[in-house]
């Protein structure tokens, strides 16, 4: 924390007085009390002055690697319940009473718009992937990226159709950005999986917020007693319960995918949920502490929201929180380039999940790999998924 001594005016009227007082210039410099100092600024770059104050209180007591536990099951529970309190109030649970509103051959497979009740509170539009040969199929949640654009979601991870044709090129324009160049979806399709996506709260056909009006959505949501990211999490927990009720999914090989907020997401759902088996997490992998530090894009605000769950900090990392998926089999695939997640807090992290799957002899079931790349799914790092999840969906 910085402290700031009085100004030179100040002091020189102090020396003024002394001299005043003694008739002469002998008079020395008064001693500072601690009264005479005090906190200014209070926020410097973003963060609160005494920050590393708040940083070093950050035990994680819940974690795992605590050492207060010895039952892992009995962790697990205690932990996940920690989580899912400090989502806060879920939106209400009705039928998800789906419709297919419209169709494509693709040739292997079949893409449908479906509509369907995501929650009580909103009826939504997704895409569905389905291979046309007979099933059960292994299925993947698709969980769209965050990246400032908001005008595509679910079209950043799945080919749509009969839409605006600026916003299919929008789409096509961010696949081929960070995508390597191709849906992954529609890649995964081809390959024998159902998949689903949706949009989370203001992007695509639920936008309207756009960037400037994060903030405000995320505060307005909070004096509804109901938090952005808390939604975002509930309604990823009724998509894996919506695609686990299909008929055409095998219900013991689901699996979550998503690269940036979407690789949050992942590690999030396969944690929370009983529908998801596993998880491909792209590009969101770090402790808390290697992210809140002064210029990192986790203190700007804005997108933080979707991520930030009140008091969670105080008992969870985010690794300690993936670490609740375990043993499930899981992959975390980040880049050494990105500008986003510094390489040692990522490293950091992946040793904190390597820990815990250890602990429960489950080494095996956890992929962690950094590649020499930026914030990006690229089409090695999707060749490498697909191959472990080809492997693991049999």
């Amino acid at each position: 924390m910085k402290y700031h001594l009085p100004s030179v005016a100040v002091v020189l009227s102090c020396w003024v007085s002394l001299i005043t007082a003694s008739g002469s210039c002998s008079a020395q410099q008064p001693e500072l009390t601690s009264s005479q100092t005090y906190e200014h600024p209070g926020v410097i770059d973003r963060l609160p002055a005494f920050h590393s104050n708040l940083s070093a209180r950050l035990t994680h007591r819940h974690s795992w690697l605590s050492g207060d536990f010895q039952d892992f099951e009995q962790w697990r529970n205690s932990a996940r319940r920690k989580v899912m309190d400090c989502l806060l109030e879920p939106p209400p649970a009705v039928a998800f009473d789906p419709a297919i509103i419209a169709s494509e051959d693709r040739g292997t497979y079949v893409a449908h718009k479906v509509v369907l009740n995501l929650t009580g509170d909103s009826r939504v539009l997704s895409l569905m992937l389905v291979p046309k040969a007979a099933g059960p199929h292994p299925a993947v949640l698709l969980l769209h990226d965050h990246g400032a654009k908001f005008d595509i979601g679910k079209e950043k991870v799945i080919r749509s159709w009969d839409i605006a044709p600026e916003k299919l090129q929008s789409s096509e324009k961010w696949v081929n950005q960070y995508y390597g160049g191709r849906f992954v979806g529609d890649a995964l399709a081809a390959q024998g999986f159902v998949c689903f996506a949706t949009d989370m709260l203001n992007w695509s056909d639920r936008g309207g917020g756009g960037f400037e009006n994060q903030q405000a959505l995320a505060a307005n949501l909070l004096q509804y007693g109901v938090s952005w990211s808390g939604l975002i999490a509930h309604e990823d927990l009724r998509a894996a319960e919506f695609l686990a009720s299909r008929a055409e999914v095998d219900p013991r090989r689901i699996t979550a995918m998503g690269l940036s907020v979407g690789g949050y997401r992942t590690w999030q759902v396969a944690a929370l949920s009983p529908h998801i088996c596993q998880g491909v997490s792209v590009c969101w992998m770090a402790t808390q502490r290697g992210l809140l530090v002064p210029g990192n894009n986790q203190t700007t605000g804005q997108s933080a929201f979707t991520m930030v769950h009140p008091g969670l900090a105080r008992e969870l990392d985010y690794p300690d929180v993936a670490s609740i998926a375990c043993p499930k089999r899981m992959m975390f695939l980040c880049g050494n380039q990105d500008a986003l997640f510094p390489k040692a807090s990522t490293e950091a992290a992946f040793a904190t999940m390597q820990k815990v799957w250890q602990s429960q002899h489950a080494d095996d079931a956890l992929v962690t790999t950094l590649y020499d790349a930026p914030h990006e799914f690229n089409e090695q790092m999707q060749n490498d998924a697909f191959e472990w999840l080809l492997k693991s969906s049999k």
